[in-house]
């Protein structure tokens, strides 16, 4: 049987990968642009990319352990729905945003400082006349339609976890990032938002990445619960 300390390391490490591989990539980004006039980067697709991958390397590695949440606002669904206590919702969020501040503590360290500070490790940051209203609506429906996608292919007994379900996750996180990337950083997850900007201490506009995301995952949570799942045991 899998303990609750050892679901909460599934997600630390899960969490740290996430981090370390997203707002690493912005890091890098940066780096290159810096390191001769005119350098391209590596551009919002690769960003897109290192984000997807690295969610669906890891759903894919420790679903079978904790579920692969990776993501508060994941996990706000899943408690809405009560497939999981309060405590055990609390400890998993508690291990994303360790990992997620290990990951953007790490970062600081290795990546040389001009490039890091120059995006803010990476923190998800509001584009220039796009208000805080916005960026949480969107951020709200980006996080929905993940957590959309995490119920209909992982939570639901009938979806595809053991076949697709980290894949059809991580495309869901590229797909998001097209469109919010640009406008908000695409964060839906307080995690995400947190670890780069305390490490950076960068805290512009920061609400909008806790009150998006959490209330796009837990009413995609209810919604797909209340129309397709039927009630856990009490």
């Amino acid at each position: 049987m899998i303990t609750l300390p050892q679901k909460m390391a599934a997600e630390f490490v899960g969490t740290f990968t996430l981090i370390f591989i997203g707002a690493g990539s912005i890091c890098v980004d940066q780096f290159m642009k810096s390191g001769s006039p005119g350098a391209p980067g590596m551009g919002l697709l690769a960003i897109a990319a290192a984000h997807g991958l690295a969610l669906s390397v890891m759903i894919s590695a420790v679903g079978h352990i904790s579920g692969g949440h990776l993501n508060p606002a994941v996990t706000i669904g899943v408690w809405v729905t009560k497939r999981m206590s309060t405590m055990e919702a609390l400890l998993y969020w508690v291990a994303q945003i360790a990992g997620a501040i290990a990951a953007a503590y790490l970062l600081t360290a290795i990546i040389p400082e001009d490039a890091w500070r120059a995006v803010s490790l990476g923190t998800p940051a509001l584009a220039a006349g796009f208000t805080r209203t916005s960026g949480m609506i969107l951020e709200a429906v980006l996080t929905f339609l993940l957590v959309w996608v995490v119920f209909a292919t992982a939570v639901d007994e009938r979806g595809a976890f053991g076949k697709i379900a980290g894949f059809a996750i991580g495309l869901t996180v590229m797909m998001d990032i097209f469109v919010g990337g640009p406008l908000t950083g695409a964060a839906m997850n307080p995690a995400r938002a947190l670890g780069p900007a305390l490490a950076s201490n960068f805290w512009a506009a920061h609400g909008v990445y806790w009150v998006g995301p959490l209330f796009g995952g837990a009413l995609a949570g209810a919604i797909y619960d209340a129309l397709y799942l039927k009630k856990p045991a009490a």
